[in-house]
């Protein structure tokens, strides 16, 4: 009996200690979706989702080139800054989907940092802020920025995405796209983040047909691609 009851104290003794003891932080971590899309979209076992006009918020409106039931939203894993995994959400044309999702498998096998990736609706629809705050994106209604015509932008259809914009901007008439990413636009000093044209995700793009804005002559756009290049 006696040690019957020394065996369970040592046991009692082992669980206590087991539950005080510091734990080794993890090398990798899976981040969670933000709440807000958690709640809003219902995947599939492939990470896909319809969207609603709700879900989508302000970066949709009538008008808008293409309807919320041809859109999609597509859960994507990838690398960050911190080198953790993290998952991410883009709207995108249904249509789009199998490249898109073959893109960032290949940019995230490659470990190519990404600094976020959420629908341009956690930003109000707002491009602008949307890239002030680096982030990775798909969809959005609005016109291109470009010389000439008005025209919809590649985004407002769904069939582009625009990474890392602060690390890769746009210029344009002087202008630099978002502004933060005016150290950027000297493309000799490689860094993180940054996309060229032997890089993995150029190589990415290119392997699903989809054409980058780095290769425009006269107002590169290192961080977009789209379907028809344009």
């Amino acid at each position: 009996m006696g040690s019957l009851l020394s065996g369970v104290a040592a046991v009692a003794v082992a669980a206590v200690a087991a539950l005080s003891a510091p734990h080794a932080p993890p090398t990798r971590v899976d981040a969670a979706l933000p709440a807000a899309h958690a709640a809003a979209f219902h995947f599939d076992s492939r990470g896909v989702s319809r969207v609603t006009a709700k879900e989508l918020g302000k970066s949709w409106h009538h008008g808008c080139p293409v309807p919320p039931r041809e859109l999609r939203a597509l859960r994507v894993r990838f690398w960050g800054f911190d080198r953790l995994r993290h998952t991410g959400v883009l709207i995108v044309n249904a249509a789009a989907v199998p490249a898109i999702r073959s893109a960032f498998a290949s940019i995230a096998r490659a470990h190519f940092p990404i600094r976020r990736v959420e629908p341009v609706s956690s930003y109000g629809g707002s491009d602008n802020k949307s890239m002030n705050h680096d982030n990775t994106s798909a969809f959005n209604c609005r016109y291109a920025v470009a010389n000439g015509p008005k025209s919809w932008s590649e985004h407002a259809y769904g069939e582009a995405v625009d990474i890392d914009p602060r690390e890769n901007p746009y210029t344009l008439n002087g202008r630099i796209y978002p502004p933060s990413g005016a150290g950027y636009v000297d493309r000799s000093a490689h860094r993180r983040g940054m996309i060229f044209a032997h890089g993995h995700v150029v190589a990415a793009f290119d392997a699903v047909g989809w054409g980058w804005g780095g290769r425009w002559s006269s107002s590169p756009d290192y961080q977009h691609f789209s379907v028809n290049g344009r």
